[in-house]
Parts: C-alpha cells; structure tokens; sequence
C-alpha cells in the first residue's frame, strides 16, 4: 500500500511539473509586441517576440506591416545575428498631413529573413525596431506573418476586442490613445524610447524562467525514477 501511494505521489509531482511549465509557455505562445503602449508624437523601440510553435519547422521569415492610413515616418531595425533585414517604402493611398506637411510616401513593411537555420522549435527570437513619429490615434495594428522553413505560413493579423478576449492569431498592437483590454499589459512609453537592451533583459528573464521550470521537471523525473529504482531492490528475494 505504501509503495502504491509512493508511487501515485512521484507520478503526480512529475506530471504537476510538466504542467506548470506547459502553462506558461502556451500562455506566450504568439507574436507579441513590447511595450505595447507609445506616447503620440515621439519615437518608440517595439520589440515583437517570435516563439516558433512548430514541432517540426523553425521559423525563417518575419513580415512586419506598418500601417498606410496613420503611416510612420521614419523606421529602422535592430540588426539580428543570422538574419537579414529590409524596410520597403511604398506611395500611400492617399497622402496624409503629418506636422503641415503632405506626406504621400511612407515605409509600409519590414521583412526579416534567416541566413541560417532561423528560430528552431521551442525557441523564440526579438525583432527590433524602432518607430516615429507615434501617429495621434487610438492604436496601430501591426499585422505579422510568420514563415516557417516548411513553406507554411502563420498571419498574426486578427484585432484584439475591446473586451480583451483573445483571437486565434492576434495581431501586435500598439495602443496609443486607447487603453489596452483588460487583461493586456501596458505602460506608457515616453519620448525618447528605452534603449533595445530592455528586450534583451526580458528576453533573459524568459529564458531564465524557462530554465527553472525545465530543472523542476528534470529533478521530478529524477526523484520517479529513484523510487522505481528502490521499489525494485526491496522487490528482490
């Protein structure tokens, strides 16, 4: 009875840990911006964050569009290790007054591409970039898609409700007059941004988390095994 109930205790402990590092990780698993939030009229650095789903495929391209009707004028990126980058500037549909000036040209698009193996799965990779003039409007959608080394495609393009129920492929978003949805994170970015570093130490503070609970599992798996182990040498005559 005791080496039943040792036994149930061991396998619900292993099983309570994979669940706890499961649920963390399913939790973050979309392209996401941070912040999420800008101060209009001055310049911020968005960072997206791209976790690879696949089980099978890494991620190789990143597409980034910037919006036609409240338009950025200047972007530029972050240069990431193993990828290449290019802004692409296209005439607006209809020009747009910004600061007194017409503006009938804008950058519309940033697209990353992987010179090498690109973010294999369970990895994620931050995309920098930094963005300006912050338009005088409610939000930007930033609607991404996301290039797998298989051909397949993910678009991250769905508009979050106001009352914070997440879609299916949500698009980063940028609220700037409007407050997030409830639920959402957010604070105010003031001009100028913070420097890129901040995406790299939240990306640590990821990975450090990822880590911890990867060890909880491997030391619950450790401590099935060994009462296994004892279960069979009190077993033997």
């Amino acid at each position: 009875m005791n080496r039943r109930f040792t036994l149930r205790a061991a396998a619900a402990l292993a099983a309570g840990a994979a669940l706890a590092l499961a649920a963390p990780l399913a939790a973050s698993a979309h392209v996401r911006i941070d912040p999420d939030a800008a101060a209009a009229g001055g310049y911020s650095y968005v960072s997206f964050r791209v976790p690879t789903e696949s089980a099978t495929a890494s991620t190789v391209g990143l597409t980034i569009q910037l919006p036609t009707d409240t338009p950025f004028t200047s972007v530029s990126y972050q240069a990431v290790p193993g990828w290449t980058a290019k802004i692409t500037t296209s005439t607006l549909p209809k020009p747009v007054t910004i600061d007194g000036t017409s503006v009938t040209t804008a950058p519309t698009s940033v697209t990353f591409t992987a010179t090498g193996g690109g973010i294999a799965p369970g990895q994620f990779g931050v995309f920098t970039l930094s963005l300006g003039k912050i338009p005088d409007t409610g939000k930007v959608l930033l609607p991404t898609t996301q290039t797998y080394s298989d051909g397949s495609v993910v678009k991250w393009d769905e508009p979050t409700p106001a009352s914070g129920a997440e879609p299916e492929h949500p698009a980063p978003t940028l609220y700037i007059n409007d407050a997030p949805p409830a639920g959402a994170s957010g604070a105010v970015a003031a001009s100028p941004a913070p420097a890129p570093a901040a995406a790299s130490d939240h990306s640590l503070e990821l990975a450090t988390l990822g880590v911890g609970l990867a060890a909880l599992v491997i030391g619950a798996a450790g401590l099935v095994v060994a009462v296994l182990a004892l279960m069979r040498k009190r077993a033997r005559p």
